[in-house]
């Protein structure tokens, strides 16, 4: 089973004082398992956006500390800033990760908000999917009024917290209130104007939230049959919007809620921003990230932007990023760090990968004392240099003068060649993880008889999964060389050698890898699974063979 992981994304009605901020935060991390990923402080809302991720119980373990430590350090008495809110920890949404359901999300969410009302007594509101009435789904309907309407909100009926106090008494007047909920993943995002106008930014807001604007028909609300004010919609759905002024900045802003990045992105939401502005006589400066973002929005923005240059899409993750971040002006008003913003490398903790090292330091440690990496990895990383080069050449024909007509032709074909270099990188510190498999096979006990049985049962499976990784670098290895043979044909022949030693490192990584899979599977005792990889093996070392002749054959033709 999947391990579980959710998201917990609190708001918390603090964001100058960073004292304050750091006492919060740190409670979080006396919770094992949990890891603080990203703390954001507005000094102009007066609000921090926190990010944790960890297992369910864990996580709420942690908000709960977190809401605690917020209540007892946060005066809402006192409070101001222009972001809306009613309580110390204002928000405190979860957001399925990982192996977990929206459902049982939701759960976690009651459980988290049951404590918070009745071991803090802080009125509690569950909103969007742990909502339990359907007018409460809409944070802005729980918040309506803020904390400066609490005290009459508490009094209706309608709007009875779902845990803790129905009184605005002492402690509450202090503490205010918290909505907690089980949400999509939301993306906190400000678009930058030319401009200080709140009301300009707003009217822009009215063009693209879903809510859109109320309908006016000279100067007044047109009304629907029931007494409700018609409206106007925006142009995207899934997205909430309103414009301000940041002081801090000196310009006006549209703050968004992405309230599902399926339905609307980010890229998608500037985009209409752009054009929204440029009708009304302002001009978007650039944009700016609150909180975290999955990684796949950033490459999918890059990706949106290239295919407007016309341009290959056939470069890695990192380029794509920096594309992104360059076309949503995400670095105007203080520096973009992709490491620090993405959920995914966040995540990816420091071990340090063979991938990671710099050439020379892998050089080095392949030549050292150590057994690994061996054979297989570089075979693996043979590999990827030589798909590389194919994929290089794409990306060059791409972006040739004169072949503009061709360009998402080459894209395609380099962009095959980006998966095939990901997945043999991939398996270059796969091979090693597979190695070590086997050595921590044979540090196992053996003073039983039962330990020699699992020892070898542990053996047996670590030798297999060692020969199935090598494997896996031949059968990538050899259909990459469809990229070094559609561009020693059709690509960019200035560039016929580079696609022809492409060639020759995907038919060494193939063979170097075919030595890896015989050495491995002659220690087998299951020979029905090592006759059939060998077989399977077999072919593609004599495919290989054949199809790197054909295209030395054709380059030395070209060549003369």
């Amino acid at each position: 089973m999947n391990k579980q992981l959710i998201e917990c994304v609190p708001n918390i009605s603090e964001g100058r004082d960073l004292e304050k901020i750091n006492q919060i935060t740190a409670v979080v991390e006396t919770v094992e398992g949990v890891k603080l990923l990203d703390v954001d402080p507005g000094n102009a809302t007066n609000r921090t956006v926190i990010t944790f991720v960890g297992e369910p119980q864990k996580v709420i373990d942690a908000a709960f500390l977190l809401i605690q430590k917020a209540q007892e350090l946060i005066d809402m008495s006192k409070h101001s800033g222009e972001h809306p809110r009613f309580g110390a920890t204002d928000v405190c949404p979860l957001v399925p990760i990982a192996g977990i359901s929206m459902e049982e999300t939701a759960t976690f969410a009651h459980k988290l908000g049951k404590r918070v009302g009745e071991e803090l007594g802080i009125p509690v509101y569950f909103y969007e999917n742990a909502a339990k009435e359907d007018k409460r789904k809409n944070l802005a309907n729980c918040r309506s009024g803020e904390y400066e309407g609490l005290a009459t909100k508490l009094t209706n009926k309608d709007w009875k917290p779902d845990f803790g106090p129905s009184e605005f008494n002492k402690s509450v007047a202090k503490s205010g209130a918290t909505a907690i909920s089980a949400r999509d993943f939301l993306v906190a995002y400000n678009v930058n104007l030319n401009s200080t106008s709140t009301r300009r930014a707003n009217a822009i807001a009215f063009d693209i939230r879903e809510n859109g604007r109320v309908k006016l028909v000279n100067g007044k609300k047109v009304l629907d049959k029931d007494g409700n004010a018609e409206r106007i919609p925006g142009v995207l759905k899934a997205v909430k919007g309103i414009g301000w002024y940041i002081e801090e900045y000196g310009v006006a802003q549209i703050s968004y809620n992405l309230t599902n990045i399926n339905i609307t992105s980010m890229h998608e939401a500037f985009d209409e921003t752009v054009k929204s502005a440029t009708k009304r006589g302002l001009r978007v400066t650039g944009s700016e990230l609150i909180g975290l973002i999955p990684l796949q929005a950033m490459l999918d923005a890059g990706e949106f932007f290239l295919k407007r240059q016309e341009r290959s899409l056939g470069i890695s993750d990192e380029e794509k990023i920096k594309i992104a971040v360059k076309s949503l002006g995400l670095d105007d008003l203080k520096p973009f760090k992709p490491k620090e913003r993405i959920i995914e490398y966040l995540l990816e903790g420091k071990s340090k990968k063979l991938i990671d090292f710099t050439v020379a330091g892998f050089a080095e440690e392949t030549a050292s004392e150590s057994m690994a990496p061996g054979g297989g990895s570089i075979a693996a990383y043979i590999g990827v240099l030589g798909v590389s080069l194919g994929t290089m050449v794409a990306n060059l024909s791409a972006h040739k003068a004169g072949w503009d007509a061709k360009w998402e032709y080459y894209s395609d074909w380099a962009v095959k060649g980006q998966a095939y270099k990901n997945k043999l990188l991939w398996l270059v510190d796969e091979d090693t993880n597979a190695f070590n498999k086997i050595i921590d096979a044979f540090r196992m006990p053996k003073a039983t008889d039962n330990d020699k049985k699992l020892k070898a049962e542990a053996l047996e499976k670590a030798t297999q999964y060692a020969t199935e990784i090598p494997f896996q670098v031949m059968e990538t290895a050899y259909n990459s060389m469809e990229v070094m043979e559609e561009m020693a044909a059709k690509g960019l022949q200035n560039s016929l050698s580079d696609a022809g030693v492409g060639m020759l490192g995907a038919k060494t990584a193939v063979i170097g890898a075919y030595f890896n899979v015989k050495i491995n599977a002659k220690d087998l005792k299951d020979r029905k699974f090592a006759d059939d990889i060998l077989g399977r093996a077999k072919a593609i070392y004599d495919k290989t063979l054949v199809r790197e002749a054909k295209l030395t054959e054709m380059i030395f033709k070209k060549l003369m």
